[in-house]
């Protein structure tokens, strides 16, 4: 799959402690990336440095903190060197009706799926932009199509989508921004939903016709192993099932 050498370069991945981050860190290991694995969940993350070898480390980091987002580019300079890959995969899909019921989980879906992307970037950028970086944003399907029940949700992943194609035309030819919007996939997302005939349905949507978050990480590798010369900006990937 790999069409350019990739050993040595480092890539950065947020939300790493389960699902398409941890599938991502997987797939870019096996490649030749050394990778930092961000996330709150250290037992997680520690875990998954262990089984990955020397080639990756973990780092508590919460993209909704900046002071900790800074102190884990510190370390990734310190001790793999400068970020080649910035993947912001950090995320929450809290559905519900829309109402004054959510309005916690509104705002906490906002400030981990947008403003976290945003701020994990901002803190990356210098890192990334001398090696001739690729910037990973996982938006969703969402951020193309919505529904009800999802209209925040759908609000930071359009919000993504849009600042992604900003930065494509201001960080070209230095960084390449590739933003991969995965439609049903099976990870603990669906978990975290906490209104209960919300939850029940997407679970049975996810269980009838989801993908893997292995089949993600692989477009993600294939994307960044993509030569220098061209750029994936943008990558729909549906269960073939999922009409929408």
């Amino acid at each position: 799959m790999t069409s350019e050498p990739s050993a040595g370069r480092v890539a950065v991945i947020t939300g790493a402690s389960s699902g398409i981050g941890a599938a991502t860190a997987r797939a870019l290991t096996a490649d030749g990336h050394r990778v930092a694995l961000l996330a709150r969940r250290t037992d997680r993350i520690e875990a998954l440095a262990a089984e990955l070898g020397d080639s990756a480390i973990a780092i508590a980091a919460d993209v909704t903190d900046r002071d900790s987002i800074v102190a884990a580019a510190e370390r990734v300079q310190a001790e793999l060197g400068a970020t080649d890959i910035l993947v912001n995969n950090a995320g929450v899909m809290l559905l519900a009706p829309f109402s004054s019921d959510q309005q916690a989980e509104q705002r906490q879906m906002v400030e981990v799926n947008l403003l976290g992307a945003i701020t994990a970037t901002e803190v990356f950028l210098d890192q990334l932009r001398d090696g001739g970086g690729d910037l990973v944003n996982v938006s969703s399907v969402a951020g193309r199509t919505a529904r009800p029940g999802n209209a925040v949700y759908a609000a930071t992943k359009w919000g993504m989508n849009g600042w992604s194609e900003s930065l494509r035309q201001e960080l070209s030819p230095d960084i390449r921004v590739i933003v991969i919007e995965p439609g049903a996939v099976a990870t603990e997302l669906t978990d975290h939903i906490t209104h209960a005939q919300t939850k029940q349905a997407a679970k049975q949507f996810v269980d009838q016709i989801a993908i893997t978050a292995e089949d993600i990480a692989e477009v993600v590798a294939f994307a960044v192993a993509r030569p220098r010369r061209m750029t994936l900006n943008e990558i729909l990937v549906r269960p073939t099932a999922q009409s929408l």
